[in-house]
């Protein structure tokens, strides 16, 4: 919502204040198609050649999550308190063995299926049961699991920015392109030197558009974009960081309850259920859960 607001508000002002001073939109009318071509062509064609399929498919996705926000909501992180709290509630009455057939075949366990949302989350899912997986094997060592954990989410986390790295890249190319679409108005206008000083103006002022084009759209729109996805991103990543402060907190000895509890320590002021909604949402799982 507040992005949209912020386009219209971006475009209103720059182009309102113009008004506003005398400016002559038709200039810019008449300028900006070709304009345009010439610096968005090369943008997608520097875009494409500077990035992989799989980065490029991210930023698709990427540039939704910049309107919808991260997928993660209050109660999505209170569901994954709850699940961590069922399998350390498991390992400690019953040991990791007894896990083991949720881990192997999570879309078809009992203790999985109950929260569906997450279960959708590949990396989630890959990241808890491939944890639980060296427990089973007897890496028990709680330094020696949170750096592989740690090892993991560092990689997940860093292929997830790649499409807002790209973004910004071709943000940061936009107002080069700018002027190099300028610079073909200037050598268009020097060819019809011999023109009235009217008609080399009007030529002069749409050259400039380019310019303008290019540093308008690359610090008005595609950087803030690129910026949104990266904190996307980030917030999104505090979820599986709280798989990890969890996992290693039970590995460390401590109680299911107090595992969950560090766990909502990490979660997100936002979206931090209380101690009070927390306990109220442990209780409620049935007992022969």
């Amino acid at each position: 919502m507040f992005q949209i607001i912020g386009i219209v508000l971006l475009f209103g002002l720059v182009f309102g204040s113009y008004i506003m001073s005398g400016g002559n939109m038709g200039v810019i009318i008449e300028a900006a198609p070709h304009e345009l071509m010439a610096i968005g062509g090369a943008g997608v064609a520097s875009f494409l050649i500077a990035n992989s399929m799989t980065v490029i498919k991210g930023c698709g996705g990427g540039m939704g999550k910049v309107f919808s926000g991260p997928k993660w909501k209050a109660t999505d992180y209170r569901d994954l308190l709850s699940l961590l709290f069922l399998l350390t509630k498991t390992m400690k009455s019953k040991g990791v063995i007894a896990l083991e057939s949720h881990i192997e075949n999570p879309h078809d366990s009992t203790i999985f299926s109950r929260y569906p949302r997450i279960g959708k989350d590949h990396f989630a899912i890959d990241f808890i049961c491939d944890t639980l997986r060296m427990m089973t094997m007897n890496l028990e060592d709680p330094h020696q699991v949170e750096d592989a954990m740690e090892k993991q989410l560092e990689k997940h986390h860093h292929e997830a920015l790649a499409p807002a790295h790209a973004i910004q890249s071709l943000a940061d190319a936009l107002p080069a392109l700018g002027i190099v679409a300028a610079v073909l108005g200037v050598i268009k206008t020097m060819g019809a030197i011999t023109e009235p000083p009217e008609v080399l103006g009007e030529m002069i002022g749409g050259a400039l558009v380019g310019t303008f084009l290019g540093v308008f759209l690359a610090y008005g729109l595609v950087a803030p974009f690129a910026t949104r996805m990266q904190q996307v991103v980030d917030e999104e990543g505090a979820f599986y960081k709280i798989i990890q402060a969890v996992l290693v907190a039970h590995l460390h000895g401590n109680a299911a309850q107090i595992s969950v509890e560090i766990g909502r320590g990490n979660v997100p002021s936002g979206a931090q259920p209380s101690f009070l909604e927390l306990e109220e949402a442990l209780s409620a799982i049935p007992n022969e859960a």
